[in-house]
């Protein structure tokens, strides 16, 4: 069974622009609204592959219903929304895609979290625990959770026998790694940010600091590359695999795609490297497609094949 967890979901607004105008008038063209959060597009891309989800989370006002019943109404019932409500009002994002790719977020903060909120959902969470659940902890915090809060879910679902998959940055992501999740999904940027080193697309470096975290007790590092593929890494093993030549629609959740498929893989038992070509297919699907809105599944099976990966 997999779990995702959302701390601080979205309504997500996906709109065309011919070019960004800063101070100036701005017309949108083609705008997608979805249900989103990292965590929620996990399991949305969950679906897509026909496997079933526990949605947790906080879910606030309309807003918060609206991703609820979304996910409950899911296509093929593959959602089950488990979410602690928070007064409020769940965020709105906007995210603008100039006809080059290049995409601009415009995100809110989100509703606040009290200490009695978090230890609510901390018990939704272990009530789902056991050993043969993955947990996959993802996005960022909204005002009010502390940024340990990914690090002591990880300590205490460990404790209950379950695997953590967390996906986050800055202080998120840095003291989750002290739990030693069972697999990591940072991209390049956040990867070099938490070691302290300039931004590089070089796979050989990258894949060294995925091996500096599994010295750290790290299972697997995931290690997105957006346009130029991705790099995996366990114990002192890595792969690198290219991007697939597709036609992105939108780049918006194809980690979160990648990490779904890899996610999958681990649930089904599959080995490892059929866990990593899921993870790629599935997130070059998921670039095929507007906004966050997951592929079809014959379009992940159509690029399995095509999936390479090499040892660094």
């Amino acid at each position: 069974m997999i779990v995702t967890l959302t701390l601080n979901p979205a309504i997500d607004k996906t709109a065309r622009i011919d070019a960004l105008c800063p101070r100036g008038l701005n017309r949108l063209g083609q705008v997608e609204r979805d249900v989103g959060g990292k965590g929620v597009n996990v399991s949305k891309m969950l679906a897509a592959l026909g496997q079933n989800s526990i949605a947790c989370g906080f879910a606030a006002g309309q807003a918060g219903r609206t991703v609820v019943e979304t996910l409950r109404a899911w296509p093929g019932g593959h959602i089950t929304p488990d979410f602690v409500a928070l007064p409020g009002e769940t965020r709105t994002n906007l995210k603008l895609v100039e006809p080059d790719g290049a995409l601009t977020e415009l995100n809110e903060p989100g509703p606040a979290a009290g200490p009695e909120h978090i230890r609510a959902l901390s018990r939704t969470l272990l009530d789902h625990a056991g050993p043969d659940v993955l947990f996959v902890l993802a996005g960022s915090a909204g005002p009010g959770v502390p940024p340990d809060i990914y690090r002591d879910l990880t300590r205490a679902l460990h404790a209950a026998g379950a695997k953590v998959l967390a996906d986050a940055d800055g202080p998120l992501f840095a003291r989750a790694v002290q739990a030693a999740p069972d697999v990591v999904k940072p991209n390049a940027f956040e990867l070099c940010q938490y070691f302290g080193v300039e931004t590089t697309g070089d796979a050989a470096q990258l894949a060294d600091m995925g091996r500096a975290l599994t010295r750290q007790g790290v299972g697997l590092a995931c290690i997105s590359m957006g346009g130029q593929g991705a790099c995996f890494v366990q114990g002192e093993d890595a792969w690198y695999a290219p991007a697939l030549p597709v036609t992105p629609a939108s780049t918006v959740g194809a980690g979160d795609a990648m990490l779904a498929g890899v996610a999958c893989g681990m649930d089904r038992g599959l080995p490892l490297a059929e866990c990593l070509r899921l993870g790629m297919a599935a997130g070059a699907a998921a670039c095929t497609t507007p906004g966050t809105r997951p592929p079809a599944p014959e379009t992940v099976q159509a690029l399995l094949p095509q999936v390479r990966l090499r040892r660094l």
